[in-house]
């Protein structure tokens, strides 16, 4: 087993096709096919079932393709430390951010506070559901991730950053600074699907109380709630920092939840088994020291009292 073949085969998972695979890696088919099954050979397995679609990994495949995104990585990192001696650190950093997190309200800042002070660092910022962040991490896809997470999960460490009270956001109907719950039961709720820590939450303390939602609709997309909010087609339910850029966007209002004060804790993700390189951990801190601030409501009314 080398590294040449690793790459080959994390590539070809990815791709899930040989022949694609084969023309981004500039490599004829039958010689990255002859990789492939030389990679067998060593493992003593199959790691790849071919089909008319393409190419999927077995069990074994997935396990090695997890591994060698690992070992893949930390070979990366080694190239990146013994280049940046005594050199300004430089590289990718890449940062997962789950739909509707605080994280929204500081990518901008988060972006130019590393162009100004890490300026050969290039940061990826990926959008997606929790479960989906947490195994992009596992599998070194990415650096960290900010999410809303109650859950542990094996392999990942969770950083507690803060705790953030759910808030409802319309345009039809405000009912004030503050909204009960059973007053939330009789509106007509736009939510996303039930994985999203959002919706557990909320389905949580409804079934707390022994109410039951209004479900009008079930929107993932941000653009979409957005639009769907400002035609009056119903409320939404969010943590504080994404239901004031919600509100702002659709031009309506915003209440927080009380009887009860629903919240979610906001963690930074990070694997178990992968040291960060110095670029990360250097964003890494940028990052928390801008998510840890409280949203901009708390902060006015810390200095008001």
């Amino acid at each position: 087993m080398n590294l040449r073949r690793l790459k080959y085969f994390v590539k070809i998972v990815d791709i899930g096709s040989l022949t694609q695979a084969a023309e981004v890696l500039h490599i004829a088919q039958p010689a990255l096919s002859q990789q492939v099954a030389t990679l067998e050979g060593e493992m003593d397995q199959q790691l790849l079932i071919r089909t008319r679609r393409g190419v999927t990994p077995t069990e074994a495949g997935k396990l090695l393709y997890a591994h060698a995104r690992t070992i893949l990585r930390m070979c990366d990192q080694a190239q990146l430390a013994v280049n940046n001696v005594g050199q300004s650190l430089s590289g990718p950093v890449s940062i997962g951010l789950a739909p509707g997190t605080a994280s929204s309200s500081v990518t901008m800042p988060l972006l130019q506070t590393v162009r100004a002070e890490l300026p050969d660092v290039q940061i990826y910022l990926h959008e997606n559901s929790g479960g989906q962040l947490n195994d992009k991490l596992l599998n070194g896809q990415l650096d960290m991730a900010v999410l809303y997470d109650r859950a542990p999960t094996a392999g990942i460490i969770s950083q507690p950053l803060r705790k953030e009270s759910l808030f409802v956001v319309g345009t039809q109907g405000n009912p004030g600074p503050s909204v009960d719950l059973t007053q939330v039961a009789q509106m007509n709720l736009l939510l996303p699907r039930d994985y999203s820590a959002v919706r557990r939450r909320v389905d949580e303390a409804f079934s707390l109380r022994r109410l039951t939602a209004k479900i009008a609709g079930e929107i993932e997309s941000i653009s979409t709630l957005t639009a769907a909010i400002a035609s009056g087609m119903g409320v939404t339910v969010l943590p504080e920092s994404a239901a004031r850029l919600l509100m702002g966007a659709a031009g309506g209002w915003m209440s927080r939840i009380t009887s009860p004060t629903l919240t979610l804790p906001l963690s930074l993700n990070l694997s178990a088994r992968l040291p960060l390189s110095p670029q990360a951990q250097a964003v890494k801190e940028i990052l928390m020291s801008r998510v840890t601030r409280p949203p901009l409501e708390s902060r006015e009314l810390m200095l008001v009292g």
